[in-house]
């Protein structure tokens, strides 16, 4: 294929829909799960309100258990279309396919999703870019290099769709902690991201927020909100964890260029503060965020820093309405409103 041609769209260009997939995992949220199909159901009505769900279910049940709920909650039921698959979890931004397009045509690239290289319950996983690609009526294009599998979560890049994207060391580079494609180099990730997503310029930000099952998914960490503006979330606790490596990701951003050569403007977001259950710290972060076509969603947690967030966050966005969503109980599964959703470009 010729690479010039095919692009990763950036978030806030025009969507199809929003590809999303019921929990059924209770596993995942441990002692929350009740909670947890209740917030599911506002978040797909907040979707709902201004585009298309995909919504992916383990079977037929399911989808009739689903659509009394979403009745119950009168959402838009015109503006879903199920897709009955089995899955292991429900994080679409990692399993799901990357839909790429050019001027003509659309085709979904399947990045051979393994459990973020921790956890071996995938199988059914794997299954989902194909299962997508059928309902969009669109082709699948397995990712392979030099005849092996190449594996990329949604999660850990974020494009602004004219040629740069953002990653983490942690997360694609770390030689023995989660290692997603052994011996890869930035050059040989830097090479793949221009095979399939049509990116000429890489940002590499350092580590990732503590408690990030991931590893280091940019989502939590810095996103592009136009194609020369990167909002990045920084800590002002000096004796919190996260506050030197934020600190250092925001010096990066900071001595960055854009694929113009222009440095990128930056705007600073903050952190809620530590969130803790049973024991464990999730990682909570409000570049959490999903991007709509009228709409961007924020995940909130209960916090001070919840209003200026959403202040930060609608300053970025004017000509969308900024909506703030509970998260405290999206978090315990360690992930929140963008990673469990992958966007449909149109």
């Amino acid at each position: 294929m010729k690479t010039e041609n095919w692009i990763f769209p950036a978030e806030w260009e025009k969507q199809q829909g929003i590809l999303l997939c019921f929990p059924h995992n209770g596993n995942d949220w441990p002692g929350k799960y009740g909670a947890i199909k209740w917030a599911f159901v506002e978040f797909i009505k907040k979707i709902t309100a201004v585009e298309s769900v995909f919504l992916v279910v383990a079977d037929s049940a399911l989808k009739n258990k689903v659509t009394t709920m979403l009745d119950l909650a009168e959402v838009n039921t015109k503006n879903v279309t199920f897709i009955i698959h089995k899955t292991n979890r429900s994080w679409m931004r990692d399993s799901g396919p990357i839909i790429v397009k050019n001027v003509k045509q659309r085709k979904a690239i399947n990045f051979n999703f393994n459990g973020w290289a921790k956890y071996s319950n995938h199988r059914l996983d794997k299954g989902v870019p194909v299962k997508v690609a059928e309902t969009l009526n669109i082709p699948v294009e397995q990712a392979m290099i030099n005849g092996k599998p190449f594996v990329l979560e949604g999660g850990a890049i974020d494009v602004n769709g004219k040629g740069t994207l953002i990653t983490s060391e942690e997360c694609l580079l770390h030689p023995s902690i989660q290692v997603r494609n052994s011996g890869f180099t930035k050059t040989d990730y830097e090479d793949a991201f221009k095979t399939f997503l049509g990116v000429t310029n890489v940002i590499w930000l350092g580590n990732g927020i503590i408690g990030d099952d991931t590893h280091g998914h940019i989502d939590d960490l810095a996103r592009f909100v136009n194609a020369d503006t990167i909002i990045t979330v920084i800590e002002t606790n000096t004796k919190d964890p996260n506050y030197k490596p934020l600190q250092d990701n925001l010096k990066r951003l900071q001595n960055a260029v854009l694929e113009n050569g222009k440095a990128p403007n930056i705007v600073t977001l903050p952190m809620p503060k530590p969130l803790w259950f049973d024991g464990i710290t999730l990682p909570a972060s409000y570049a959490n965020f999903l991007i709509l076509n009228k709409t961007v969603l924020v995940p909130t947690f209960n916090d001070a820093n919840d209003r200026v967030a959403l202040n930060t966050i609608a300053d970025c966005f004017p000509k969308h309405e900024v909506i703030g969503i509970s998260a405290i109980d999206f978090i315990w599964g360690f992930g929140s409103l963008h990673c469990l959703s992958q966007q449909i470009p149109e």
